[in-house]
């Protein structure tokens, strides 16, 4: 079997601008700004007694976030909506934009579901879960002889 690659330069021959079209539709930032999925990057990392969950998230407020715990799975969300108005020469023009995105976690069996403390500064989200006491690692230094 032979392997052919498609040649796309000479693809606008027959019918030059019909790609050209099409590309300036769907690179238009209308289309762009939608078919792109927004999903905030996260750092999730762990301490001796604490599970760190790090959530990078600009832009939004403590008020537009809602964390809740369901079946020792931990679920944040953020949705925001604004809507922007410009009066001017007798028309009206109005945007709306809308974002929102749902992150979940398995909590591992170690963590403590009643000690969660959450802080959002400088667009990040902040999650600390406490381990249960019997999680915590004991550490002891053992003497050579």
């Amino acid at each position: 079997m032979t392997l052919v690659k498609f040649n796309n330069k000479n693809n606008n021959a027959l019918m030059p601008g019909f790609n050209d079209v099409f590309e300036s539709i769907f690179n238009d930032t209308f289309f762009a700004d939608r078919m792109v999925t927004r999903v905030p990057a996260v750092n999730v990392s762990e301490s001796a007694g604490r599970y760190h969950i790090e959530l990078a998230a600009p832009g939004l407020k403590k008020q537009d976030f809602k964390i809740n715990i369901e079946d020792n799975v931990l679920h944040i969300s953020a949705e925001k909506q604004t809507e922007n108005t410009d009066n001017n020469r007798k028309y009206n023009k109005r945007e709306y934009s809308y974002s929102s995105f749902v992150r979940s976690f398995n909590l591992p069996e170690l963590a403590d579901e009643n000690q969660i403390e959450a802080a959002y500064e400088d667009g990040v989200l902040k999650i600390d879960v406490a381990k249960k006491e019997e999680a915590k690692t004991v550490t002891r230094q053992i003497e050579l002889k």
